[in-house]
């Protein structure tokens, strides 16, 4: 079966597991793996393929705990300051930062970031809206390179321009 390709925004802090990613999945219905999957489900392709414009925080530790939070109210404008401020942050490769994510006054997300050799440990708290009823989750991630994390961060606002 083949696989069926999900674009979007997507900033990933970690590589594989653990990690935290802020992502927009959008999954165009005119593939042949969407029509055939919306066809076997009963569903149109749009419907299978789901809103675009969907924020989701994405959190994996390698013990297998994780969260998936939606957020409806992230605005793309959001998402870009968050990452703006990420960026600022990893300017001083000598300096320890906190960076937060919020939407709608809750604390969602908080990047806590130290200097690991040539690039960034980082300790991430993933806090879900009550309404979820899921308990915060820390996700220790690192050590990151600057490099590569600064090229990362650099790609996700150009994907949100």
């Amino acid at each position: 079966m083949s696989t069926i390709a999900v674009g979007g925004p997507a900033l990933f802090i970690g590589t594989d597991t653990p990690c935290v990613a802020l992502v927009r999945p959008a999954i165009d219905p005119a593939q042949p793996q969407v029509r055939q999957a919306a066809e076997r489900a009963g569903v149109t392709p749009e419907e299978f393929a789901g809103p675009s414009d969907l924020w989701q925080l994405i959190a994996d530790r390698t013990d297998g705990e994780g969260r998936e939070v939606a957020l409806p109210g992230l605005a793309d404008a959001e998402a870009a300051g968050f990452a703006q401020r990420l960026l600022a942050a990893l300017a001083d490769p000598d300096a320890e930062f906190t960076v937060a994510l919020t939407v709608a006054g809750h604390e969602l997300l908080r990047v806590e970031g130290r200097p690991a050799g040539e690039g960034f440990a980082f300790l991430a708290r993933v806090v879900p809206p009550e309404s979820d009823g899921a308990a915060p989750l820390d996700v220790e991630i690192g050590p990151a390179s600057l490099t590569d994390l600064r090229a990362e961060v650099e790609q996700f606002r150009r994907s949100l321009a």
